[in-house]
């Protein structure tokens, strides 16, 4: 099925059931990235279908395995057909192709706007889209000690807890819609967004057992924070400043902070 110019929401939803196999279960909530590939990490792509085309063009499945962040549709021109694109990859190489929970792809769980693409579809499809999207993973884990979410990090005891997270709970929450700011605070909600501190990181990253964490969502977040330990990536021209790059990290690379990473504009 060829997806990539189609305004076909139902054959949307009929590969997106056959490329996740989200029609029968939900995948596992924490993906396991293995340490002898090539691993790219794009951040918020937003309707941006160009930048999901170049990321496959430019890293193909034959040499490396793909994360997104999360945060595929929306407030870019063409969310249905990046969406497509990634589907239609998942499906030629399932176990290369990673798509992670954003806060865009959780409408039925937490109202939000701008939703445009979302606020397009007839109700109907929304709620077959939003029950495909439920059953994404929420965060990525390499041996190296880098956990990968869309937003922020959730206060558990161990990495194996996330795959108990409850949708909608405030761990959920923490992951999907969660800010770091570069000072300690309460848990201050900016709407639906808590914001964390850096004893707020050091505690979590410290229960999960992480070094370096890779997240997208906040568009005021410095590219480095808490003496780069966190990078905040995108991968749009339609939100976060309009500069698209990925991370790659490759198989026997020393790494000690997110700078270690390759950071590469596409």
């Amino acid at each position: 099925m060829n997806l990539g110019a189609s305004r076909d929401i139902n054959d949307l939803l009929k590969l997106w059931g056959e490329a996740f196999q989200s029609n029968e279960r939900r995948l596992p909530r924490l993906v396991r990235l293995p340490d002898d590939r090539s691993i790219v990490f794009a951040g918020d792509i937003h309707g941006d279908r160009d930048a999901v085309e170049t990321v496959f063009s430019r890293f193909p499945t034959s040499d490396h395995m793909i994360v997104f962040l999360g945060d595929i549709v929306d407030r870019g021109a063409d969310s249905l057909g990046a969406m497509a694109l990634i589907a239609q990859e998942k499906l030629k190489a399932p176990s290369c192709v990673h798509l992670l929970m954003g806060n865009h792809e959780a409408r039925s769980i937490s109202y939000f706007r701008p939703a445009d693409f979302w606020d397009s579809l007839p109700e109907d499809q929304s709620e077959r889209l939003a029950h495909h999207l439920m059953k994404l993973p929420l965060a990525a884990w390499h041996p190296l000690g880098i956990l990968t979410t869309h937003g922020g990090l959730p206060d558990l005891p161990s990495l194996e807890a996330i795959d108990n997270i409850e949708l909608g709970s405030a761990q959920w929450r923490a992951l999907t819609w969660g800010d770091w700011v570069d000072e300690d605070r309460k848990s201050i909600a900016l709407g639906n967004r808590p914001a964390f501190g850096p004893t707020a990181f050091e505690k979590r990253s410290s229960q999960l057992g992480i070094k370096i964490h890779i997240r997208s969502h906040q568009p005021t977040a410095p590219l480095y924070l808490f003496n780069d330990r966190c990078l905040t990536l995108f991968t749009t021209v339609a939100y976060g400043g309009g500069k698209r790059q990925v991370a790659r990290l490759m198989p026997g690379r020393q790494i000690d902070t997110a700078r270690d990473l390759e950071l590469i504009e596409i």
